[in-house]
C-alpha cells in the first residue's frame, strides 16, 4: 500500500471516529497527532483540515449528485467520509480525479458493504462529470 493510501485509510479511519463519536475531527486529529502511534503522515493532516475547511461545499456537491430519496444520513459512516475524502481530492488537490475515484473504491472495498463499491462509483462519476471548470489563470 503505497504512502498516500495509508495517509488516506487513517483520514478516514479519523472521520469516521470523530463522527462516531460527534467531535470535531481537528480535535481527534490532534489526539492522534499527540500519540503519534503510528504518527500521522503529513498527507492524512492535509485531508482532515480539507474536509473541515470546505465541508459544507462537499457535502453540497455529495448531497446535488445523490439519487432522489437518498441523503447524506442515509448513507454508511465509512461511504460517506470516503466520498468526503475522494470529493476534496477531485475539487481541491492536485489529485488526478481516477486515482481519488480509485482510491475511494479501494476503501469501501474493503471496509464497508457489499453495495457500496458500486455505490461509490456511481456517485463519484457524477461528481466528476459535475466538476467546477479550473478558475483561468490570471498571471498569464
Amino acid at each position: 500500500m503505497s504512502a498516500r493510501s495509508k495517509a488516506r485509510k487513517r483520514a478516514l479511519d479519523i472521520l469516521f471516529e470523530s463522527e462516531l463519536r460527534s467531535r470535531d475531527p481537528l480535535e481527534t486529529l490532534a489526539e492522534r497527532r499527540a500519540d503519534a502511534d503510528p504518527p500521522v503522515r503529513d498527507y492524512t493532516r492535509e485531508l482532515i483540515e480539507g474536509v473541515v475547511a470546505h465541508a459544507s461545499e462537499i457535502d453540497g456537491r455529495i448531497v446535488a449528485s445523490l439519487a432522489s430519496g437518498w441523503s447524506l444520513t442515509r448513507m454508511p459512516r465509512v461511504d460517506r467520509n470516503t466520498v468526503r475524502l475522494a470529493v476534496l481530492e477531485i475539487d481541491y488537490l492536485d489529485v488526478p480525479d481516477s486515482v481519488a475515484v480509485a482510491e475511494a473504491l479501494a476503501l469501501v472495498s474493503d471496509l464497508s458493504t457489499d453495495e457500496s463499491p458500486a455505490f461509490v462509483n456511481g456517485l463519484l462519476g457524477k461528481i466528476v462529470t459535475t466538476k467546477p471548470a479550473p478558475a483561468p489563470d490570471s498571471t498569464g
